[in-house]
């Protein structure tokens, strides 16, 4: 079955957000970030969220099956939600001024510029992959500002991994870096009538 990931996005208001898009922070994201070209969105996330998100990132990456790789939508099966951009991949180039814009936007159900973009997107996903292609998203399943958007569009075929259940962020993101580090993928259900609050499972292992 082909398959692709939608992760949920870093918090562009954040202490790591903030330094990055700092004048005196001299990093090579940052100076990639001010300059003309912009920096990747999943790198740039990647440092503003940490584990988490790196951990959504390097799973994505290594277990998604895109219908159509070369599909100018589709690509490579990967897809990040933004505030006010819709859905994007990891390649997708972000400047100064589009973070700044970010920070600016709630992740939010009542907020049409958040809502709009990416329920728009989120179509032209469904269209471009096709009725087979499972969907599954890496983020929060208990919230409703990444899943009753979602569920509206893919329906169904909108899952999410099942041990993500009573687990914090941190939990989650390390539980993905080790499932990609061992080539193991987790179990998928749909979102549709799943339980998505549950006990917190045992603490992982240390690595």
């Amino acid at each position: 079955m082909s398959r692709l990931f939608l992760l949920s996005p870093a918090d562009c208001r954040g202490r790591r957000a903030k330094h990055v898009l700092s004048a005196r922070s001299t990093s090579a994201l940052s100076t990639s970030l001010g300059s003309p070209r912009g920096a990747p969105l999943g790198d740039l996330f990647a440092f503003i969220s940490g584990l988490y998100f790196r951990g959504k990132l390097i799973y994505a990456r290594q277990f998604a099956q895109p219908p159509e790789p070369d599909h100018p939508i589709v690509v490579g099966g990967v897809h990040i939600i933004t505030p006010n951009a819709g859905l994007r991949t990891p390649d997708t180039l972000v400047t100064r001024t589009a973070l700044q814009a970010f920070a600016r936007d709630d992740v939010d159900p009542d907020n049409p510029r958040y809502t709009t973009p990416l329920v728009t997107s989120a179509r032209a996903l469904r269209e471009a992959a096709g009725p087979e292609c499972e969907v599954v998203l890496l983020g929060s399943i208990a919230s409703p500002k990444y899943v009753a958007l979602l569920a509206d569009v893919f329906g169904e075929r909108l899952s999410f991994p099942l041990a993500f259940v009573g687990r914090g962020d941190m939990s989650r993101g390390g539980l993905l870096l080790r499932q990609a580090r061992e080539g193991l993928e987790l179990e998928y259900v749909s979102v549709a009538g799943a339980v998505r609050r549950g006990p917190r499972p045992p603490r992982l292992p240390a690595l």
